[in-house]
C-alpha cells in the first residue's frame, strides 16, 4: 500500500520563550544547519544562542501567531487536506523540527498499512539545511525503526514548467491592479561554504561572485545540488512567464545568522537601497518557501516593511507563499497520483 508524507520545517508549540529554546535547540545544532565541529556548534548555540535570543525570538512569534496555532503549521495542514481531497492513497505531515515528527508521520501511515512512501520535502530547491537534512533523518527513522517500507522522495522542483506556472499565476493574481515598480524575489539565505560544500563537481561553484554568476549561468551537473542556481533559475523563469522587464526585478537571500559570508545580495540592505534610491513601490515574494511562516511574515511583511518606510519607500506590497492554493494543491495531487499509480513520479 502506498502513502504520502509531506515534510515542513516546523514551529514551536507555543509563542512562549520556553517552547521557541527547545524549538531553536533543535533547529540550530542540526549539524546541516550549523554545519561546524559538533564542540564550536554546541559552544555557539548553547553557550550563546540559547542564553540570548529565545526571548527576542519569542516576541517575534508573538506578532505573528494565529488563533489556530503556528501559521507555518495551520498552512500546511490546510494543504495536507487539500491534497487528501485528490487522492485515494493516506497523506501524512511531519515536521523536520518540533513535536510533529517524521517518526510520528511514518508511524501514522504504518498504522495505516503503508509500506511504500512517497516523502515531498515541501521545499521548491535543494539545500543541505532543507531537502537533505529531511532526507538523511528520514532515511535514519526507516532504518531504525520501519526497516520494511521503502522511501522514494520528490525531487526539488525548482524549474519544473507546471510549478513555475503556478507560482507565476500566484504572483500575478496577487498583484492585478497594483503598481509596483521593482518586484523582489526574496529567498531564505544560506552560508557560501553550503554552495561550495554542496558542489559535486567540487570545481564549479563559486557562491562569492555575486556580479556576474557565472557559474548559476553555465550548465553544470553541479546545479542539481547548487541552492543559489536554483533560487536565480526560479526568479529567471518566473521573470520570462510574467514577461517582467529587466531590470524590474532581482534576486536577494534574507535570515542570515553569525558572521561567516552569506549568499549575497542581503534583503534587507537591498530594500534599504531601493528606498534610498528612489524607488516609492515595490513587491516582495519568497518562494524558498512553500507556507507562509516567521521569515515571510515577521521579518519581510514587517521588518522589509518598516526599512523601506524608513528610506522614504511608500507602498510595500507582500506577496503571500502559495500555501493551500488551489493550483498549487492540484499540481502536488496530481504528482502523487502518477507516482501511485506508476515506479517514478512525472513532473
Amino acid at each position: 500500500m502506498k502513502g504520502v508524507l509531506l515534510v515542513n520545517l516546523g514551529s514551536p508549540d507555543s509563542p512562549s520563550p520556553k517552547d521557541v529554546k527547545k524549538y531553536l535547540g533543535e533547529f540550530l545544532m542540526d549539524e546541516r544547519v550549523i554545519d561546524v565541529p559538533l564542540w564550536a556548534r554546541t559552544l555557539l548555540v548553547k553557550g550563546i544562542v540559547l542564553n540570548t535570543r529565545p526571548k527576542a525570538s519569542a516576541a517575534a512569534y508573538q506578532k505573528i501567531w494565529w488563533d489556530e496555532g503556528s501559521p507555518l503549521i495551520v498552512l500546511s495542514e490546510r494543504l495536507q487536506s487539500g491534497i487528501q481531497n485528490q487522492t485515494d492513497i493516506p497523506v501524512s505531515l511531519a515536521m523536520r523540527y518540533g513535536s510533529m515528527t517524521i517518526k510520528n508521520g511514518l508511524q501514522e501511515l504504518v498504522d495505516k498499512g503503508v509500506d511504500e512512501v512517497f516523502l515531498i520535502p515541501l521545499y521548491p530547491q535543494f539545500a543541505m539545511a532543507t531537502t537533505e537534512t529531511i532526507l538523511v533523518l528520514a532515511e535514519e527513522i526507516r532504518a531504525a525503526h520501519f526497516p520494511q517500507i521503502k522511501i522514494t522522495d520528490l525531487k526539488p522542483f525548482y524549474n519544473q514548467p507546471k510549478y513555475i506556472e503556478v507560482l507565476s499565476n500566484s504572483i500575478a493574481r496577487h498583484l492585478e491592479g497594483k503598481d509596483y515598480e521593482h518586484l523582489l524575489f526574496s529567498y531564505h539565505g544560506v552560508p557560501e561554504r553550503h554552495i561550495r560544500k554542496s558542489d559535486i563537481t567540487k570545481s564549479h561553484c563559486k557562491p562569492s561572485d555575486k556580479e556576474n554568476c557565472l557559474c548559476c549561468k553555465t550548465p553544470s551537473p553541479a546545479h542539481v545540488f547548487c541552492y543559489k542556481h536554483q533560487c536565480k533559475e526560479v526568479t529567471r523563469l518566473v521573470g520570462e512567464k510574467l514577461k517582467l522587464k529587466e531590470g524590474t526585478f532581482s534576486t536577494s537571500f534574507q535570515s542570515r545568522l553569525g558572521f561567516d559570508p552569506w549568499l549575497q545580495p542581503y534583503t534587507d540592505r537591498t530594500i534599504e537601497r531601493m528606498g534610498k534610491e528612489g524607488i516609492k513601490k515595490m513587491a516582495i515574494v519568497t518562494p524558498a518557501f512553500v507556507s507562509d511562516c516567521l521569515e515571510t511574515l515577521e521579518e519581510i511583511a514587517m521588518e522589509g516593511e518598516e526599512i523601506f518606510h524608513e528610506m522614504g519607500g511608500k507602498d510595500f506590497t507582500t506577496i503571500p507563499c502559495l500555501n493551500d492554493d488551489k493550483e498549487f494543491v492540484e499540481l502536488l495531487s496530481n504528482w502523487i497520483n502518477d507516482w501511485a499509480t506508476a515506479e517514478t513520479v512525472t513532473t
